[in-house]
């Protein structure tokens, strides 16, 4: 059984740089495409970035384009979400997500297979 564990949330001031790492497990990394998704209070989970499985395609919500970078090390069975000049909307609970299908990347989070536990980014304005 798959498992993510999201690491690295935590309270920033609004321009301030946050780092997220997910570690996966209980099979191979490489054949699933990872992404991280957010979800604010009283609103949907949404795509936030997203990586295939080699790092070839990324995607990024506008909202974070320029300002978040989705990276993944298979060596470490873990994707990262470098996330720099953030803003109070950026706040919110962030989950990593895998999906079977790693050859492309799909968007909506019922195609999503597994889901990690969240790790809340708070951005004080």
């Amino acid at each position: 059984q798959v498992q993510l564990v999201e690491s690295g949330g935590g309270l920033v001031q609004a321009g301030d740089s946050l780092s997220l790492a997910c570690t996966f497990s209980g099979r191979t990394f490489s054949s699933y495409t990872m992404a991280w998704f957010r979800q604010a209070p009283g609103k949907g989970r949404e795509l936030v970035a997203a990586i295939t499985w080699n790092g070839g395609t990324t995607s990024y919500a506008d909202s974070v384009k320029g300002r978040f970078t989705i990276s993944r090390d298979n060596a470490k069975n873990t994707v990262y979400l470098q996330m720099n000049s953030l803003k109070p909307e950026d706040t919110a609970v962030y989950y990593c997500a895998a999906d079977k299908l790693y050859t492309r990347i799909q968007y909506r989070r019922e195609e999503y297979d597994y889901w990690g536990q969240g790790t809340q980014v708070t951005v004080s304005s």
